[in-house]
């Protein structure tokens, strides 16, 4: 059963000492202290939060977080409220900050305003395919039609901040998706502003009106195209998105040559076995050996200290409990524990009342034992062959090196 913890960690000491505190610590990319990002988080909007990264980091000491994405204009029009979209708790880092917009002026406001809160990057948002963003938000996967626009974007937020901007896109839109076409974006990119870093989910984007769960799903996969531009560009740093759903299969993309592998949805809808495994399968180094009764202990701390602290009762507890829903994927009393936890809403005012109520259809055994064993292995050679298909090399165009 579950019971409250003995000794109450000190909340201001592990999460957070108004609602959110600053961290001061700054990082740059020739001292950071963190080990490289060979495991990320993807963003996700209405996901990847900061209740969602305090769980994360629970359970990993070392991959890599992204916010959510945040339009440029949002933290323009919001000096005054700035907290509320960008603090996070010291232990989060390391942790990229995704800025989404097109205007250059905008984008170069909110890197400045973003630099205080000591993020260890700042990535630029060409890649969402979600037709308020791309279509009439101009921003998103349109501006990969727009590189010379990227370039100076990527220019001015660098110009920003002190720490590496980075370009999350993907491999093409429409009927702009052959290799060649991909190359020119990143050469351009890459030579007008100091962009080393991009990170490539391998589908293109259709924009002829298709939910963002179809462009994850109708695109086929051109891992080719990745491990191409890894060839291509060796100046350059690749980390590879889309369809990568377990540990086994990001050490076999890293196995082929991936410089990082980013992993999206498999790492919120089963957080345990995909994050559990990071620190010691990706990083070769010792997990925290928490169970997921002490990950639920610190987080209902945390959970706790924040309730109401943005005002209108936000953030409440099912805002708090939400990335918890997913801790017990495929184990015995999930679906017991989902019910009662969705019933116990209506009446808990706390994390931890709400716990206390639904928790008990969780048996012990599940709740106190440790991450152990290997990852679950599956479909790891779907880049086995992948060097042999490889487009042909890229050779920049006059016009292309002109252009840049």
């Amino acid at each position: 059963m579950w019971c409250l913890p003995s000794v109450r960690p000190n909340v201001s000491e592990m999460f957070f000492k108004s609602p959110m505190l600053k961290p001061t610590a700054r990082f740059s990319s020739t001292s950071s202290p963190y080990l490289p990002p060979s495991f990320s988080v993807a963003p996700m909007m209405d996901w990847t939060d900061n209740h969602y990264r305090t769980l994360a980091r629970l359970i990993t000491k070392h991959a890599w977080l992204y916010t959510e994405m945040i339009a440029a204009e949002t933290l323009v029009h919001q000096q005054t409220n700035l907290d509320r979209f960008l603090a996070f708790s010291p232990q989060q880092h390391p942790i990229v900050l995704q800025l989404g917009g097109s205007n250059v002026e905008n984008l170069a406001k909110a890197a400045k305003l973003s630099d205080a809160y000591g993020y260890d990057e700042i990535n630029l948002n060409c890649g969402c395919p979600s037709p308020k963003v791309a279509g009439h938000g101009c921003f998103g996967v349109s501006l990969m039609l727009k590189p010379k626009l990227v370039g100076e974007a990527m220019s001015a937020i660098a110009a920003n901040t002190n720490v590496p901007v980075t370009v999350k896109c993907r491999i093409g839109v429409d009927n702009h998706d052959s290799y060649d076409e991909l190359c020119d974006f990143i050469y351009k990119v890459s030579t007008l502003s100091p962009t080393r870093h991009f990170i490539v989910h391998s589908r293109k984007a259709l924009l002829g009106g298709i939910s963002p769960a179809d462009n994850r799903r109708i695109p086929p996969l051109k891992y080719e195209y990745y491990y191409a531009l890894v060839r291509d560009f060796p100046d350059l740093r690749f980390t590879i998105n889309g369809g990568i759903t377990s540990v086994s299969k990001v050490n076999a993309a890293l196995k082929e040559g991936a410089h990082g592998v980013m992993v999206g949805r498999a790492a919120y809808n089963n957080p345990w076995q995909t994050l559990g495994h990071v620190d010691t399968a990706v990083y070769g180094v010792p997990s925290s050996g928490l169970t997921r009764r002490q990950v639920l202990e610190q987080y209902q701390v945390y959970g706790d200290s924040v309730l109401g602290t943005h005002g209108n009762g936000r953030p409440n507890v099912r805002d708090l409990v939400k990335p918890l829903l997913n801790l017990f994927h495929s184990e015995n009393g999930n679906s017991l524990w989902k019910r009662r936890a969705d019933a116990a809403f209506k009446e808990c005012r706390s994390v931890g009342s709400l716990l206390e109520e639904s928790l008990r259809a969780i048996p012990d055994c599940v709740l106190d034992s440790p991450i152990s064993g290997s990852p679950e292995s599956g479909d790891e050679d779907v880049f086995a062959d992948v060097h042999n298909v490889l487009p042909p090399p890229y050779e920049a165009g006059e016009e292309i090196i002109l252009c840049a």
